[in-house]
Parts: C-alpha cells; structure tokens; sequence
C-alpha cells in the first residue's frame, strides 16, 4: 500500500511522492526560545518524530529541519523582563528545549537552524520581494503586500477582501493593507538589531521560517508541518513570500496537527492549567506521553487530563508486561536451548505477522497511528497468551520481539523497558524470590509465603500461580 498524507492544501488525501527520488526534505516549525516548552509544543514534536521514523523505516533518506527562532517580541520581551540580554535567554531555553525533547524520546533532527544564524540571507530574499514588487519600506519598516501575491489564502481558505470588511484598522497604521505583514522591523530603542539596507532592524517571524526552510531544501519542499493554529497567518505568508520570491510552489505536502485541551479547556496561563513539559515529566513517565498522543489520530483534537493519561500509562504497562515476557522467555532460552526448534508455521505467528502488516497499512493511511496502537496490542495480546513452556513459545515472541523492536521501538519511540526492567539483576531477584516463596510453601510457612507476595505486589510485581511453576510481571 502507498504511504497517503492527508495535504491541507488540497484538503484531501494523497499519494505521497517526493520531490527528489528517495530523499525527503520535511520541514516543521520549531520553538520560539522564550519560555520551557508546554505539553501543546509537545504533540507535534512527538508526532513529527514518528512521521520522520516511519519514513526513515519505509527506506526513505529523511531530510529533517526543526528550526529554533531566537529573536522574536516574545523573546525581547522577557529579556527586558528579566533585565538580561536576549541571548541569556534563547540560550537557556534552547539548551531546555533540547533536554525535553531527549527525555521524551524525540530525536535531533538533521538540522536545528538558528535564526539568528541567517539574517544576511533573510535580507537578500526582502530585497528580491522589493524589487519585484512583493514589498514597501516605510520608515525603516518592510511590508509584503499580500494584494500583490495572486493566490493569498489558499491554504487557509480565507478570503482578502471579506477579511478586510471585518478588519479594524488604526488610523496610525500606514500600512497599504491591514493583514500587510512585517518583513523586517525598524528597531525601537534598547533592542537587538542588525544593519540593513532599510537601517538598523531585525527580521520579522514569518520571513524566518521560509529563508531556513529554503536554505537546506531548496525552493520547494516535500512537506511542512506544524500545529493547527500555525496555518494563518504564519503558514499562510510563508507561502506568499516564498512563492513571490521564486515563483515556485513553497511545499507540496502540508500536515497540521489537531489542537490540545486540558481536561476540557483551552490551555491557558490566566486559568491556572499551562503545562510545561518540564513539570509533566516530573509527575508522568516520558514514555506514557509519548503513548497518549499515540493512541489519538494526529490530526484530531485531543484532550489532556489524568484519567487520559492514567489510560496511556495502563496501555504503555501491558505492552511493557509482553516485552518482559519475550525477554525472560529468550533469556532462558539462551542458558537451556532447546533440542526441539519449533514450526515456523504456528497460528500465533501468522497472526503476528497479519498484525504487522496491519500496523504498516495504518500507518500507510495518514500516518493513523490510533489504528496503529490498536495492532500493536493485539501483539501484546498474542504474546500474554503464550504458555511460556511450549515447544513453539520461543519462536513465535522471538517474532513478536522484531516487531516491537522496529515498529514499536524504533518507529514509534516506546520505550519497552523501564529503569527496573533494563537492570539485568531484577529477573534474578524476583527468580530468588520465587524459590524463597516456594520453600516457604512446602514447609506450610504461609506468613512468609504470604509477605513475599505481598509486599512485591506493593511495589508493582504480581505473581501468576500456575500448575507448571510461578510466573511474574510488572503491574
């Protein structure tokens, strides 16, 4: 099945065929430095990240640009704030953006381009704007004049001349058009600023994002992604600027993800429920975020609050109990191998691998990784319901193993293993443990029987008493 993307362009969905061959080039908007990232930045982060493995998995070469803006009002605004220079800040929050993104699992992309690192280039598309006639300078202000670009809001459906009846205008204003947007902005006095053509200024947001963009994919790119609320204005006059300055389509394939509430709200500083990543993880695993936005399709609104993620935490629990099964089952394995190797051809691995295919095909279709999930733990499934003492057990979790390693793993960013499982002493003890338990149980030693058992259950181990010995896994 073709990989389809569902283009907010064309409002349909797609098949995807790059630009060039096998190389993708996919940008995504990145963080403005002002502030620790909230759990609203988080979502594409995580979803872009998977989009970018599951195309590096399908054998595609992934170009990946995440950008950072470091020079922006908001940014000026809290240096002025808290009485440092504006640099104090982007670094302090760039290096905390990058922290976030390594404890939630999300990997560097090819490039983190930084703003500031392009200003020369930003000035040079500006003058191509002015002299083709994309753009006016008014007192060391420049302005793209969206009535000259044809086709000014076509990926947001918006209409010039119906947004221009409902617009407020300040009777201070000089630009042509209200919705005119800024290019390069004069400076105001005590602000970071750069010689110019037009004096001593600094860039406008929007001109950011296509000048980098463009800097490492070229005039068009494969695919732009950001979050809903980016599609007007920024999306929206990235395209005007960049198509006015080339004469190219800016991007082929555009992605947006769905909004995110709190339990039911908007997130909002003045209602107490801001979330920063920062303070999440101090509460919820990284790994159990990652699966809440999972388990929702990326472009459909999802709503954060603790019963939502208690329910990821219990999803993230069940596929983690069948990791640590395949794990011991192979671990024992290795120190008795067994003289009988099993039929390939065991109704559970068909299953396995019918399943697989199914995680492909819902990923195939829009990157659907809610469909995805729900295979996932048919998997899981699969693998609690294996006697781990069957001829055929090894072979069929040794298939489940490669599939939650590639997909599970390596695609969506699980991570199987939490600190206790990944310490190779845990089995060991609990095996102890078990020995322990059952001596005590032949000498009718009930009480210790009894504490053993009880006080792992405290701590997240359960035993399974079964005919042909005791099992145990975490939950």
């Amino acid at each position: 099945m073709t990989l389809k993307v569902y283009n907010t362009f064309t409002r349909k969905k797609e098949d995807f065929v790059p630009l060039h061959d096998n190389r993708v080039n996919f940008y995504s908007c990145g963080p403005t430095v002002y502030d620790y990232f909230h759990i609203g930045n988080a979502r594409p982060l995580i979803m872009f990240d998977v989009f970018r493995r599951y195309l590096e998995y399908s054998g595609y070469e992934v170009n990946y640009i995440v950008n950072i803006t470091d020079i922006d009002d908001k940014i000026i605004n809290r240096a002025i704030e808290e009485g440092v220079d504006f640099k104090d800040i982007t670094c302090k929050y760039t290096d905390a953006f990058y922290e976030d993104c390594e404890k939630l699992g999300i990997r560097p992309a090819t490039v983190h381009p930084r703003a500031t690192e392009f200003i020369d280039d930003m000035q040079k598309l500006i003058l191509r704007l002015l002299e083709n006639g994309h753009a006016y300078e008014i007192d060391g202000d420049v302005y793209f004049d969206i009535k000259s670009f044809n086709g000014y809001g076509k990926l947001s459906g918006r209409d010039i001349e119906q947004m221009q009846a409902g617009a407020r205008v300040d009777v201070n204003d000089q630009k042509k058009n209200p919705f005119d947007f800024a290019l390069w902005k004069a400076a105001k006095p005590g602000e970071p600023s750069w010689d110019s053509p037009w004096g001593q200024g600094r860039p406008g947001w929007h001109i950011e994002c296509s000048v980098m963009a463009m800097h490492y994919a070229g005039d068009t790119l494969d695919i732009h992604a950001g979050g809903q609320d980016l599609i007007f204005p920024h999306h929206e006059n990235e395209i005007a600027q960049s198509e006015a300055a080339t004469g190219k389509p800016f991007t082929k394939y555009w992605l947006h993800n769905g909004f995110l509430d709190i339990e039911g709200k908007k997130m909002s500083k003045s209602l107490g429920n801001f979330l920063i990543i920062n303070d999440i993880l101090k509460k919820y695993e990284s790994a159990a975020i990652r699966v809440f936005f999972l388990l929702k399709h990326y472009r459909s609104p999802i709503d954060f609050s603790e019963e939502r993620i208690q329910e990821a935490k219990a999803a993230l629990d069940r596929l983690r109990n069948a990791y640590a099964k395949i794990t011991r089952v192979i671990k024992k394995s290795e120190k008795a191998p067994s003289d009988n190797p099993a039929n390939l051809t065991a109704t559970e691995v068909i299953h396995l691998k019918q399943n697989k295919t199914a995680i492909i095909e819902s990923m195939n279709d829009d990157f659907n990784t809610a469909k995805a999930m729900g295979h996932l733990f048919d998997i899981a499934k699969i693998v609690n319901s294996i006697d781990e003492n069957a001829e055929t057990s090894l072979v069929i979790l040794q298939e489940a193993k490669e599939i939650l390693d590639t997909l599970g793993s390596d695609v969506f960013g699980i991570v199987f293993e939490s600190t206790a499982q990944t310490d190779s002493m845990v089995d060991e003890l609990v095996q102890l443990l078990i020995e322990l338990r059952a001596k005590a149980r032949k000498e009718k030693n009930w009480e210790l029987s009894d504490l053993i058992r009880n006080r792992l259950k405290e701590i997240g181990i359960t035993f399974e008493d079964r005919q042909d010995g005791t099992t145990w896994k975490f939950g």
